[in-house]
């Protein structure tokens, strides 16, 4: 299996030297490039073609929020995952709004990015636990305000709901496979069938969904704490 090529996103020389000392310890993880600015990592994704951006929000010329979203304009196979000092609601949903396929808190850093770096690279989102918390009570909200949008059930083959079943459940794409006994291919497949039908585009709506159908059992009184 080929390496995980990472491109470094961050205006601080110091933080990227360490990160690139952090992550080049594992043997799956290829460090092609850095980037100091939001402008020069969309011309390094450009020329070095990395499969994970690791970006940082604020940074001069152009901020990760903007190059995010220019990044994943210009190629959607490339992967965004966020890495910033910012623990709060009003960056989480930014991120996501962007097209990043995760966040990671900087504090937590030496715990979290690995493993966060190879749930995004299989296809799924990286959400730290307190921002998990953030999008169930947002959907929470929205279902008590009458916002949640009406989708269609029952298009969805029973294959199709046995896996929004596992998304939901937090299986990853490799994980899905092996449970089912299919190729990672199919299960990408699955999941793009499932979100078109259901106007759906990230796997944290997958979630609200699964839950609003009863197909995921929460205790929101836990989840809620």
């Amino acid at each position: 299996m080929s390496n995980i090529k990472v491109l470094l996103v961050d205006d601080h020389a110091i933080l990227r030297a360490g990160l690139l000392r952090l992550l080049s310890e594992e043997d799956d993880i290829e460090i092609v490039g850095e980037a100091g600015d939001g402008r020069e990592a969309i011309q390094k994704v450009q020329e070095l073609h990395p499969d994970i951006v690791l970006m940082d929000i604020g940074m001069p010329v152009m901020n990760g929020m903007e190059a995010t979203k220019q990044i994943k304009k210009r190629d959607q196979d490339v992967k965004v995952l966020v890495l910033t000092m910012h623990d709060n609601e009003e960056y989480l949903f930014q991120v996501l709004q962007a097209g990043a396929a995760g966040y990671v808190l900087k504090k937590a850093a030496d715990s979290d990015l690995v493993n966060a770096i190879h749930i995004v690279n299989d296809g799924d989102c990286f959400l730290y636990p307190s921002a998990a918390k953030l999008i169930i009570e947002d959907y929470l909200d929205k279902v008590k305000q009458g916002q949640e949008p009406t989708t269609s059930y029952d298009s969805l083959t029973d294959r199709e709901r046995e896996i929004l079943t596992l998304v939901a459940e937090g299986y990853t794409n490799r994980e899905i496979a092996e449970t089912l006994f299919i190729s990672v291919k199919t299960v990408e497949t699955h999941k793009a069938n499932i979100m078109e039908k259901l106007n759906l585009h990230k796997r944290a709506e997958l979630v609200r969904y699964a839950i609003r159908k009863g197909m995921l059992q929460v205790d929101f009184d836990d989840v809620l704490e």
